[in-house]
């Protein structure tokens, strides 16, 4: 999403370390390409420990592409808000169109050299086309809250943290400070509720501290 500011940390970097050691022998045991997740609660970190997981990869000569679910929504981020304001029974997964992020990472696995891919620009609050060059990309990595919930995925990641945990993330993170107002509180219950019920079924989660555990 252009307009969107990301921030890598040293404990996102200590999360992608950790994630990478254990899908590294994965990806380099096979000539198949990869395709994870990064999935969790508003503000937990989603796109930067997504970030930081490209970076890792690359000091193993691993490129890979990342695709933000914020680019999915079904309308763009303002005119999503208003929607959410005007019915509050509009939040939830039918907010974005996860199936053309699953057919997105589809076609990347089935070797595509190109995918086309919506592509929101937040300061004109339209959605755009863009095409991506994945030609030489391994891994795919999805960034976003309802990730989780995809099937082509080959391995999920879930960071364990919630909406009470992310406040400050959020309030550094945020544009506008409606996004922070008490109807925006209500959002982050509801979107809880969902998420949380995703966590059961990812491969490796990452802690409220940022460490790293498989998920057995």
């Amino acid at each position: 999403m252009k307009g969107d500011s990301i921030i890598v940390e040293e404990h996102h970097r200590k999360a992608a370390e950790g994630i990478v050691q254990i899908i590294l022998p994965k990806i380099t045991s096979s000539d198949s390409k990869f395709a994870i997740n990064v999935s969790g609660e508003s503000g937990s970190g989603k796109s930067e420990v997504a970030t930081a997981i490209s970076d890792e990869l690359a000091k193993s000569g691993i490129k890979s592409v990342i695709l933000q679910q914020d680019d999915y929504f079904v309308h763009p981020p303002k005119t999503n808000d208003k929607t959410r304001r005007e019915d509050i029974n509009w939040v939830g997964i039918q907010e974005v169109h996860l199936d053309v992020l699953d057919q997105n990472i589809m076609d990347f696995l089935d070797g595509v050299s190109e995918i086309e891919k919506p592509l929101v620009i937040y300061n004109e609050d339209t959605i755009t086309r863009e095409t991506m060059n994945v030609e030489d990309a391994k891994v795919v990595i999805a960034d976003g809250t309802y990730t989780t919930a995809l099937n082509n995925l080959t391995c999920r990641t879930f960071i364990d943290r919630s909406y009470l945990d992310t406040r400050a993330h959020r309030e550094k993170r945020s544009r506008h400070k409606s996004e922070l107002d008490e109807f925006i509180e209500k959002v982050l219950k509801i979107e809880h509720e969902i998420i949380s019920s995703h966590k059961p079924k990812a491969d490796i989660i990452i802690t409220k501290d940022y460490g790293v555990r498989e998920n057995k």
